[in-house]
């Protein structure tokens, strides 16, 4: 099975090919209910328009940029002199439509773009401003809203609980029940009349309507949970000015006239023109297919939704929202195209295949048998020329069992099963702030051998604040932000106005005034924890901005690791900022600011000085930077890069980012379960080192490298160097993604990566699981015990409709069970699966069949010897002797779903009552059971039993739980690598 398994059910957890993906459709031979069993599953053929509109998105593009407009006017017969604006848009205090700023923006259209006043023009049509925003009147922003529309993208539309009931009526072999059923209802009315006749029939019915509202039920309830993670996953939030207020917003309330605020890593939520900003590129491959940026500018001003900031940070008017963008139509298309299923939902839909098959042909035998039996008792009899209403309905009975084992054998709940409790495990991970967008992610968690983690906000707090400074050589400690100007008072007046004027004016983040007239800190935490050092020093940011004026910004990137600004002094000089990982700026310097403030040459000793307060600094687990500065008394133009060298040292700050409570033991049980867990940061290594230490991560004769090592290492030195490889410090993306690469190809990993989307993409993008922050034996048995019953003595013990009961609570209500059961810490003391792990481990092949036999074994005997050990005897012997062995059966499987909680611990009641949805599967279980047999007789064709009988059922029952615990301590291999 496994060979078959992983010849034609093998998929990647990520980027899959459409013709793996079509291979394994096409090998689901045997489905009852292709709606239910494909419901989790890509459609691929909207896979195919996406792909196509992407294309066609490239191909406007490109003409939009390289075609002469002229020729484009022409083909149009439109010239931009031609639009009038209508009426509505005119009342409504504006004076252009929604449907030509989406012609201007999407067609990057500089004509029209002229005409209409350039960017300040469309501002000024649009009644908003590029310093306040929207004022938020809400009669204004409703008519807005009603003119340019709303952010949020079409939508399939949320089914309804009958949609499921629909559905599940769709199953082919429940469809042959109910033929079987009114076959059975005519021939019997009209054999025995009513209500006798109508037993049979009516009792297949309602079989089939239990097992149809069931299944919707735990269906809809699925749909249910999906709904709830797609809400979570939409609560994504961007910076605004609305009402001269800098502020978080929802991207879903974003309308035309918004000013966005954009930085690199996010995607632009909406089309609009670009304000004002430095070194903007984007990248537009989500919606062209095209991996190569794109230079926003003034005179390239045109942004699209969907794509997203590579370089840079931004000011952007909003022009074009939600559906009347190229990425809404786009996304409406990939919406209905669906995630990739995950490895496990294919190799599931394999095994429902294979068991389909195989209940496929123990129906055909059953029927056969069966029929062969009732040939040869009217030949006998010498009435095989004379078939009367019974027989009729005797042949349609034996129909109805074979038809309701292949119900039976195929377990269309399992894909389903395996869905509903990643989803599960999804909502877990979200209520610990940790937001996986894609099923596959957490069923590959489980076979994780490596942790790729990124240190800041991770194993940190990812709350910052400066601890420690030295300024003009001088180290202090900075025991309370808010004091910092008492032990900064020593430094001389100028070098604290330089100090300042640097932490103002080179920074990512800003100081805002917020509704309530306080002051608030919007950036990074590592720009926050600058911006309050330079508040704590008396400095006022509003005042430090408008005293100079900015002429370049290179921003902060992971490569360059630096950020930097050129400014225009008031008295008219320019001077450049730059601040970034200490050593790096060091290198750059040849001055330093000495202890009365005055620019000296940097010499061996003052370089020495200042390395060994880096890594004092470093060592103490502080992240730190330095500040510094040149005069540019040859000129600067704009175009120019900002120098890289010739700088004088301000001074160093080292900030502290305490390591996150429970991290070090979390570490200590992925060792203890043969996971390792390797830092990857940006930082410096004796800050990395310190940190790794307090985490647990970096032990004896683990390797600490450099990002700049690590890459110029050969092929043979990387394969002896990486499995000893603990902490990287100062990588690059690329030094992340060659060692996640080399993790998963070389040394056959999986491997997790923790980060935050933005410079560790590439390596998000390799890894098997990006963070951004079983079976039981019952599918074997009970197609066996029909079958085996059938060959053995010529009748088969279960009726069709104690047949579906038992699918339904096996399949559909067992799956839910144990699809919800919460993971424990006990799981986190087993070795991961490994990328080459059998599909169903020894253990599991172990509790199968080991199972199944008791079961089997179980069965057979009531059905040889039931009636010498009863002492049945009389016309109903046969009917109690049928109903001791359904109840028996169904007993068996209630107490297996108890064994099954645990694939190896002997202790399976532990912890149960937390999972009340299994308590309350199994009670009502439990309760329709004991209906079933006592009330619904008729029906069901069951006899009341006594209470010794009861006994007796529920004892052969849980007498498979010593057998499962028995079976539990027999050693196996794991079948893992």
């Amino acid at each position: 099975m496994e060979s078959y398994l992983n010849e034609n059910f093998e998929v990647k957890p990520k980027h899959s090919s459409e013709e793996v993906l079509e291979r394994w459709r096409k090998l689901c031979g045997v489905v009852k209910n292709p709606k239910r069993r494909f419901r989790f599953t890509a459609n691929l053929s909207k896979r195919y328009e996406a792909a196509a509109m992407r294309r066609t998105n490239q191909e406007k593009l490109r003409i939009a940029v390289l075609v002469s407009k002229a020729a484009i006017q022409f083909i149009q017969g439109v010239s931009p002199s031609d639009y009038v604006v209508p009426g509505e848009v005119k009342a409504a205090g504006f004076q252009i439509c929604a449907d030509e700023l989406g012609s201007i923006v999407e067609g990057h259209d500089i004509k029209k773009l002229k005409f209409h006043g350039g960017v300040d023009g469309i501002v000024e049509k649009l009644s908003t401003s590029t310093t306040d925003g929207l004022t938020t009147n809400s009669e204004l922003l409703n008519r807005r809203q009603e003119i340019f529309g709303i952010n949020t993208f079409a939508e399939i539309e949320p089914k309804s609980f009958w949609v499921f009931v629909w559905e599940a009526l769709q199953d082919m072999t429940l469809m042959i029940l109910g033929a079987c059923a009114f076959v059975s209802l005519i021939v019997g009315l009209a054999m025995e009349g009513w209500p006798h006749g109508a037993h049979d029939g009516l009792g297949i019915v309602a079989s089939i309507l239990l097992v149809v509202f069931v299944t919707a039920t735990s269906d809809y309830r699925q749909s249910l949970q999906f709904r709830d993670l797609d809400n979570e996953k939409k609560k994504i939030t961007i910076q605004v000015t609305r009402n001269g207020y800098r502020q978080k917003m929802s991207i879903y309330d974003l309308l035309a006239g918004d000013i966005v605020h954009l930085s690199i890593g996010d995607q632009v939520p909406t089309d609009g023109l670009f304000v004002s900003g430095f070194s903007v590129s984007i990248d537009e491959s989500s919606l062209t297919g095209e991996s190569e940026p794109v230079m926003v500018s003034a005179e390239n001003p045109f942004m699209l939704s969907g794509t997203k900031i590579r370089d840079g940070s931004c000011k952007m008017l909003v022009t074009t929202t939600g559906m009347r963008t190229q990425w809404g139509k786009l996304m409406e298309t990939l919406t209905e195209g669906g995630d990739d299923e995950t490895p496990l939902q294919v190799k599931l839909n394999g095994v429902a295949t294979i068991i389909g098959k195989i209940g496929l042909f123990f129906a055909v035998v059953t029927f056969a048998v069966l029929m062969q039996g009732l040939l040869s008792r009217k030949w006998q009899e010498g009435t095989y020329l004379w078939w009367s209403g019974d027989d009729a309905l005797e042949m349609l009975e034996y129909f109805a069992i074979a038809v309701t084992i292949v119900v039976v054998a195929v377990p269309e709940g399992l894909p389903l099963a395996v869905t509903l409790s990643l989803a599960f495990a999804m909502k877990k991970m979200m209520n610990d702030k940790a937001l996986v967008r894609h099923l596959a992610a957490c069923e590959t968690m489980g076979s994780a051998t490596s942790i790729c983690s990124d240190k800041t906000g991770t194993l940190t707090t990812n709350h910052m604040t400066v601890v420690k400074s030295c300024i003009c050589t001088t180290v202090k400690e900075i025991t309370k932000p808010n004091k910092a100007s008492s032990p900064c008072s020593e430094i001389p007046d100028s070098v604290v106005k330089l100090l300042l004027q640097s932490i103002f004016n080179n920074t990512g983040g800003e100081v805002v005034v917020n509704k309530e007239g306080k002051l608030e800190l919007l950036g990074s935490p590592t720009e926050t924890a600058l911006l309050e050092f330079g508040l704590s020093l008396g400095g006022d940011f509003l005042a430090e901005r408008q005293a100079t004026r900015l002429i370049k910004v290179e921003p902060f990137n992971s490569t360059k690791k630096r950020m930097g600004v050129v400014l225009q002094l008031p008295e008219g000089g320019l001077r450049a900022h730059t601040k970034g990982a200490s050593e790096i700026v060091l290198a750059a310097c040849d001055k330093f600011l000495n202890t009365n403030g005055e620019v000296v040459p940097l010499d061996e000793a003052s370089i020495n000085h200042l390395n060994v307060t880096i890594n004092q600094f470093a060592s103490e687990a502080l992240r730190t930077l330095c500040l510094a500065f040149m005069e540019l008394d040859k000129g600067f133009l704009g175009e120019d890069p900002i120098p890289t060298s010739g700088y004088t040292c301000i001074g160093i700050v080292g900030i502290k980012d305490p390591v996150r409570p429970g991290v070090k033991e979390s570490v200590a049980i992925c060792r203890s379960a043969g996971i390792t867990v390797r830092m990857v940061t940006g930082d410096n290594i004796n800050t990395a080192k310190a940190i790794a230490r307090e985490c647990g991560i970096l032990t004896e004769g683990g390797i600490a490298i450099e990002g700049p090592d690590f890459r110029e290492k050969s092929q043979e030195e990387l394969l002896e160097l990486i499995p000893k490889i603990q902490v990287m410090a100062r990588s690059s993306p690329l030094d992340k993604h060659t060692l996640v690469k080399h993790l998963r190809t070389t040394f056959e990993e999986v491997v997790a990566v923790t980060g935050d989307g933005t410079n560790d993409a590439p390596a998000l993008h390799e890894a098997d699981i990006g963070l951004a922050m079983g079976i039981a034996g019952t599918e074997v048995a009970k197609e066996i015990v029909n079958f085996s019953s059938a060959c053995l003595m010529g009748s088969a013990p279960l009726t069709a409709v104690q047949l579906l009961w038992v699918n339904m609570i096996m399949d559909t209500l067992g799956a839910l069970a144990l699809a919800t059961e919460p993971p424990n810490n006990e799981l986190m003391k087993r070795p991961p699966v490994g990328r080459k792990g059998n599909f169903i481990s020894n253990v599991m092949w172990r509790n199968i069949l080991g199972q199944s036999l008791y079961q089997f074994l179980v069965i057979w005997n009531l059905q040889a010897k039931g009636k010498a050990m009863f002492g049945l005897d009389g016309p109903d012997a046969d009917l109690i002797l049928n109903t001791l062995i359904f109840n028996s059966f169904v007993f068996c499987q209630i107490f297996n779903e108890i064994s099954s909680r645990d694939m190896e611990e002997i202790d399976v009641f532990k912890g149960i009552l937390d999972n009340y949805v299994f308590v309350a599967v199994l009670s009502c279980t439990a309760i329709f059971q004991v209906i079933i047999i006592e009330f619904l007789g008729t029906y069901a064709n069951t006899s009341p039993l006594t209470f010794s009988q009861w006994l007796l059922s529920i004892i052969i029952g849980f007498l498979g739980m010593p057998i499962s615990a028995g079976l539990k301590m027999i050693p196996v291999e794991m079948g893992i690598n």
